[in-house]
């Protein structure tokens, strides 16, 4: 339903990521972009078959399982040249998203041995050194039980395409055909596909270049076999920056949201600035082999989207080289992996947290890092206000349920409230802000009350606005039900 006779939201979950269901902002609230918290080591990619270059990570919790796959592959800087291995993917899995190992596979040999996790190597000459291999498990009803966990990945030598690989049980691989799904893009990064539970589609994200800045494309399909041509992503109100990867994935809490990861591409002169970041020697040398491997730098970014083609993208950093145990100011370093997976807290009684991975030390020494970072529910982004105040007003909203019900965080000083009104902004009886409970405290779901209760079912079937105040307060997200 249009915004002029409200928003239709039902039920579902709505996340403060961007602009969508907001008219009004005043005094000091605003939108804030929240940072995960760094936590433990989740792998290292130390065994022979591994090495230094390693990445492109995917994680997804499937049923009792956590699952991670990963490319293989060691590089040698020496006189200028980088002696490099094929690649492959591995696999590991866990039973938190924490503790991670990594099965005895027997699948394929490496110096004679079949003791290791290698999952996949490519099929035939033309795909030896599958690069990027993007696995998920396919929800689709139609979907053949033989070809339950689907993934597309392309050839490391070669830029002819994005090719389809099916599984019965997300181990045991074999191409689902023999020519590529999609030829529109340059394919050497993390290129993905999904199932969209929403709209009842495939949809694929692929690298591409365009007046040689790296950038992103996105096409759909019925059957993951055929594809609509890759048109580009558009971020209104962004500046035109070089993304490699792009980790689009539909919000499990919220499905007919897309949030995003891209890896952002930053290419760099030398100067005083780069000689004063960490192991200056190494960025020589890397320089030696390629001048962009010395002076380019990667971080990550976030961004959200409600028809998987217009984003809002941040410009600030999600995931920063910042202080690290390892140092992270290298081109390869901060790439998060594709997936967002529920963990549950290291507090005793606090909520599931979602986990994300992220590469360190790429390059340098003989392993990489997959280093696991927190963020609490929904905590992408939030409404914010200082102690001072704030508040805003929604669009009128048509919504399904009888209370409603937020994701808020106060200070003890701090607190929100809410009045509801109706679509030209006068406050509903019984519900006005001065009726309102005052809330105080952090929780996932916190259900809103008034002096007559909780019961907001007498305002269901008319546009209604939402107005809250805010001082020293997150509002992060909401729903009714």
């Amino acid at each position: 339903m249009s915004a002029e006779h409200g928003i239709d939201i039902g039920n579902r979950l709505e996340l403060f990521v961007d602009e969508h269901l907001m008219d009004t902002m005043t005094d000091g609230a605003g939108l804030r972009l929240h940072k995960p918290t760094l936590r433990e080591v989740a792998l290292v990619t130390d065994k022979p078959w591994e090495g230094n270059m390693c990445g492109y990570v995917t994680v997804f919790r499937d049923d009792e399982a956590y699952r991670m796959y990963y490319k293989t592959w060691r590089a040698v800087l020496n006189d200028g040249q980088m002696q490099e291995r094929p690649l492959a993917i591995a696999y590991a899995e866990s039973k938190d998203g924490i503790r991670w190992q990594r099965p005895d596979l027997g699948l394929f040999a490496f110096d004679g041995s079949r003791k290791n996790n290698i999952v996949w190597e490519g099929e035939g000459e033309s795909l030896k050194g599958i690069h990027g291999f993007a696995p998920f498990k396919d929800a689709n009803p139609a979907c053949p039980s033989e070809a339950r966990y689907k993934a597309v990945g392309a050839a490391r030598k070669s830029a002819d395409g994005l090719y389809a690989m099916a599984s019965p049980d997300g181990i045991h691989w074999a191409m689902l055909r023999e020519d590529p799904i999609i030829t529109k893009g340059a394919f050497d990064s993390q290129n993905l596909a999904f199932w969209d539970p929403v709209r009842g589609e495939y949809r694929a994200y692929v690298r591409d270049f365009r007046d040689g800045c790296r950038g992103i494309l996105t096409a759909t399909s019925d059957d993951f076999i055929h594809w609509t041509d890759p048109i580009w992503l558009e971020y209104p109100g962004a500046p035109e920056e070089q993304l490699y990867t792009n980790q689009i994935t539909p919000y499990h809490r919220a499905p007919h949201l897309f949030i995003g990861f891209p890896t952002r591409y930053t290419e760099r002169e030398w100067s005083d600035a780069m000689n004063a970041l960490p192991e200056p020697e190494h960025r020589r040398l890397r320089s030696s082999v390629s001048p962009r491997y010395g002076t380019a730098l990667t971080d990550g970014l976030v961004m959200s989207s409600r028809d998987g083609r217009t984003f809002k993208r941040w410009g600030e950093a999600f995931i920063r080289p910042g202080l690290r145990p390892q140092d992270n100011w290298t081109y390869g370093d901060n790439y998060q992996n594709w997936g967002v997976v529920e963990t549950a807290s290291e507090l005793p009684g606090a909520p599931p947290e979602l986990s994300f991975y992220v590469t360190e030390g790429y390059w340098r020494g003989q392993s990489t890092t997959f280093r696991r970072y927190t963020l609490r529910l929904d905590g992408f982004v939030s409404v914010q206000a200082p102690m001072s105040g704030g508040e805003f007003v929604t669009r009128p909203l048509l919504f399904e349920g009888a209370r409603l019900v937020l994701n808020v965080s106060t200070s003890a000083a701090g607190s929100v409230r809410v009045e509801m009104q109706d679509a030209g902004g006068r406050p509903i009886q019984g519900f006005s802000l001065s009726d309102c409970a005052e809330i105080v405290g952090d929780e996932i779901e916190r259900v809103v009350s008034w002096k007559q209760g909780s019961d907001v079912s007498q305002v269901l079937g008319r546009p209604s606005r939402l107005r809250f105040v805010l001082n020293d307060a997150d509002l992060y997200a909401l729903h009714f039900e």
